[in-house]
């Protein structure tokens, strides 16, 4: 079992969410300038995660069924955030707070090595990704994101991956029907 389903049953078993959310399409979770130090489950729907620079979005993550999300930095800091987490479709969110989530955590050592497995993972797929956008081609970061993520094509609207891509959606077309 991956690290991320561990915690998820591991909160579930403690019934340690503290209450179910429900956002409708475009509605924001969080925008910039707040502190948000909740986790999140998607329980149904997608999210993404984006920054504004200049008046351009720029997506930086996406969140889907079964997957927790949060505004890492504020989360983990306390303090606000630049980031905006917003719904792209009817989304259902279960939440567990800091304290909770924190004495959860420190509560084993099995439980501080699948959190820290969690934050090792993330750390690693964000250098990845960055990797990616410096150093590889369009269609490189594509077929690396098909291959590593399939169900973000079902779930994501082509103009948010194209963001996430760093390319525009026509490029994002293009290569999909070549």
């Amino acid at each position: 079992m991956n690290p991320i389903s561990t915690l998820i049953e591991e909160i579930n078993n403690q019934d340690l969410w503290n209450k179910e959310i429900e956002l409708h399409r475009n509605e924001y979770l969080k925008v910039k300038g707040t502190i948000d130090t909740n986790l999140y489950l998607v329980v149904k729907g997608s999210l993404r995660i984006f920054v504004v620079d200049k008046s351009e979005e720029h997506t930086i993550r996406f969140g889907y069924k079964n997957n927790l999300i949060a505004a890492l930095d504020s989360f983990i800091n306390e303090k606000p955030s630049d980031f905006y987490i917003q719904a792209l479709k009817k989304t259902t969110l279960k939440v567990i707070s800091k304290t909770e989530f924190s004495n959860l955590i420190t509560s084993s050592a099995t439980n501080t090595r699948t959190w820290n497995n969690v934050l090792e993972s993330f750390v690693l797929q964000q250098m990845e990704r960055e990797r990616d956008i410096l150093t590889t081609s369009p269609i490189e970061r594509y077929n690396r994101v098909l291959h590593r993520s399939p169900q973000l094509f079902q779930e994501i609207p082509n103009k948010y991956i194209a963001s996430y891509l760093r390319m525009t959606p026509e490029t994002l077309s293009r290569i999909k029907k070549s």
